[in-house]
């Protein structure tokens, strides 16, 4: 009679259930794996053998066949090697567990019969629950990061023997259980408070906006003018993760490889600022089982590109589609994988390539076609799609020297965009979406409303700027985060002008 372990894998974030079947036939004595294995699933038969022997088990003397099914899912990596050493022992009757359908089972095993933690444990915990498993067995430096996935019972044991005492009943187990919020209450601490930057009075209103309705920001300015800073100091006003977030974020993380292992949830929102050299691989995400690039590691959180234009231009056109969608897709040739991108992305760039155009104390040395070809890098279609473009003027001679940390703190600017993120969540409550930025058409016309004043200097922007309708769109958005930091119920006038004056660049 085959013996069959439930097992399970992930292709993107989707949890697919693999069932592992294990028979034993009289024949000469070898291990057979089959089911659309990798390597690391291939080599897994002296794995087994060594692993099964040191733990003092009989390993059969006869053939042992594996199918890992479905056979048209590939597979990829050595979480499997515990399903099929269970599989295995209970066909050798070493294990007498006859209710092994209730549990499925996760885990590398070293030679001597210790098990190692494996990627993706969240997201496929969570799928297994979903798919009626009750109990799952996972190695124990994987269980703390499992006992967030909700209604499962997680065992977590250090090696093959505690595995099988564990299920003929010899050694009793607590499920790993954990307190979510414990995690989401610790007190943040971030390295870079606004209070710290010198001036840049317009540049930090822009950011309060930009975190208030999670708009996306472009900062250009002269070299040292502290967009940089400006930048690294945006997570500080940004609202705490909610707990759904911090699950999605951590299953995102867990199958990257990136959860601490000391810290089994991701608990702050992400700052990824990959270096302009990053290939598009590198952002989108890729591989034959695409893993999660940077545009997906900042979900939830913040993209930062420093030198904007220096990356390579499909790198920058490939953001197009998330900005506006909040997700990217990755095709190959076997399937095509949707993975989350609802990021803000801030970036910052030098006016020119020389840095000073436009400097009120240094020359620029660019020549006009070299400024031109130089913006030229950040296309129309782009830039549309970034709500807030704004200048970082140099600092005078008196913020310089005569900087007091008497401006507004990080913590006092945090307090206003939970404020004003509050506003939206209850204004939206019934439209499937959280912040001003997500705003559809339909929803504009709705919730953004303008008196016939508004209306007509926003006709003279468009006919005198060529605004498109995308550019538009976005000027009520942040219209509407303007109103929602002030309280107010209606956008008003000088909402409208402080809008247009945060789309300079465009």
């Amino acid at each position: 009679m085959v013996v069959k372990i439930t097992s399970a894998t992930t292709i993107g974030l989707d949890v697919h259930i693999v069932s592992t079947e294990v028979d034993i036939t009289n024949s000469l004595p070898q291990i057979s794996i089959v089911g659309l294995g990798d390597t690391a699933i291939s080599e897994a038969r002296e794995r087994l053998k060594l692993a099964i022997k040191n733990s003092n088990y009989d390993f059969p003397k006869t053939k042992v066949v594996i199918n890992l099914a479905p056979a048209n899912l590939k597979k990829e990596g050595a979480g499997y090697d515990l399903s099929m050493a269970v599989g295995i022992l209970t066909k050798e009757k070493i294990i007498k567990n006859n209710k092994l359908e209730e549990f499925a089972f996760l885990g590398e095993l070293s030679l001597d019969g210790t098990l190692r933690p494996v990627n993706g444990i969240l997201p496929i915990v969570s799928g297994l629950s979903e798919f009626g498993i009750k109990k799952v067995v996972l190695p124990f430096d994987n269980s703390k990061e499992a006992s967030f996935a909700g209604d499962i019972e997680v065992y977590g044991v250090k090696n093959l023997v505690e595995a099988v005492e564990f299920l003929n009943g010899n050694l009793d187990l607590t499920p790993v259980k954990q307190n979510i919020e414990d995690f989401l209450n610790n007190k943040e601490e971030y390295a870079i408070d606004f209070k710290d930057i010198k001036g840049q009075s317009q540049a930090k209103f822009a950011l309060l906006i930009a975190a208030s309705g999670a708009h996306n920001i472009l900062m250009s300015g002269t070299p040292g003018s502290g967009k940089t800073m400006l930048a690294r100091a945006f997570n500080s006003i940004l609202p705490p993760l909610e707990k759904e977030e911090a699950i999605e974020l951590t299953k995102i993380y867990s199958v990257s490889g990136l959860i601490d292992d000391k810290i089994p949830l991701i608990t702050k929102r992400p700052f990824r600022a990959p270096h302009h050299s990053a290939s598009y691989a590198g952002i989108t995400g890729g591989g034959s089982n695409p893993k999660p690039g940077e545009i997906t590691l900042s979900h939830r959180g913040v993209l930062f590109l420093d030198e904007m234009p220096e990356f390579q231009r499909q790198v920058l056109e490939v953001l197009r589609q998330p900005l506006e969608e909040n997700f990217v897709t990755i095709s190959r040739a076997q399937s095509t994988i949707k993975y989350p991108a609802n990021f803000i992305l801030v970036g910052a760039m030098n006016p020119c390539p020389c840095g000073f155009l436009g400097d009120k104390k240094k020359e620029c040395v660019c020549s006009e076609y070299q400024i031109k070809r130089y913006k030229m890098k950040l296309s129309g279609p782009l830039l549309d799609r970034i709500d807030l473009q704004i200048t970082v003027p140099r600092l005078t001679e008196d913020e310089l020297l005569n900087f007091k940390e008497d401006g507004e703190t990080s913590f006092d600017m945090r307090k206003k965009v939970i404020n004003a993120r509050k506003i939206q969540k209850e204004r939206y409550k019934n439209d499937n979406i959280y912040t001003n930025s997500e705003l559809t058409p339909k929803l504009i016309k709705k919730y953004c409303k303008i008196d016939d004043n508004s209306r007509l200097i926003l006709k003279n922007a468009i006919n005198k700027f060529n605004l498109s309708a995308r550019s538009y769109d976005r000027i009520l958005k942040i219209s509407r985060t303007i109103a929602d930091l002030k309280g107010a119920e209606n956008i008003e006038i000088n909402d409208i002008m402080q809008a247009l004056s945060f789309r300079g660049l465009n």
